[in-house]
């Protein structure tokens, strides 16, 4: 598989599926819990409040692991892994455009200072459990 190829199922990965694990650390120790995701090309975008403890692991620490696309039917299942750099993005024209209704079980709305996206920049990305084999590596 090639370099196109493996980005082209990272990118359907991302396309179909919202919902992952993202791992930070908290006390020297993994601290995960399921985000949801947006992507632009291959960053990853998640909403978060800024009063959580996800934000002050990230002060100290902004490397994050996410996981994302497993559809639970077992063996073969594809998911991307996903290594990256995590910052604050206050825009508020990012937040509005990520926003959705669901998101008023946590925020007033876009507008709503607590409202925060996290960004996350990859370092490294590999598409697992491809039934031919080996984990695929993308390069960045």
């Amino acid at each position: 598989m090639n370099q196109n190829e493996i980005r082209a199922n990272i990118e359907k990965i991302l396309n179909e599926s919202h919902t992952g694990t993202m791992a930070t650390v908290k006390g020297n120790k993994p601290h995960s819990r399921y985000m949801t995701f947006f992507h632009r090309d291959l960053k990853l975008f998640t909403p978060t409040d800024k009063h959580t403890d996800k934000t002050e692991e990230i002060d100290e620490n902004p490397y994050t692991h996410i996981i994302i696309g497993y559809e639970g039917e077992g063996f073969g299942d594809e998911f991307v892994e996903y290594q990256g750099k995590v910052s604050f993005n206050q825009s508020e024209k990012l937040k509005k455009e990520f926003w959705n209704e669901d998101m008023k079980l946590y925020f007033d709305g876009p507008d709503d200072p607590n409202y925060l996206i996290l960004e996350i920049e990859p370092i490294g990305i590999r598409l697992m459990n491809k039934k031919d084999g080996e984990p695929k590596e993308l390069e960045i």
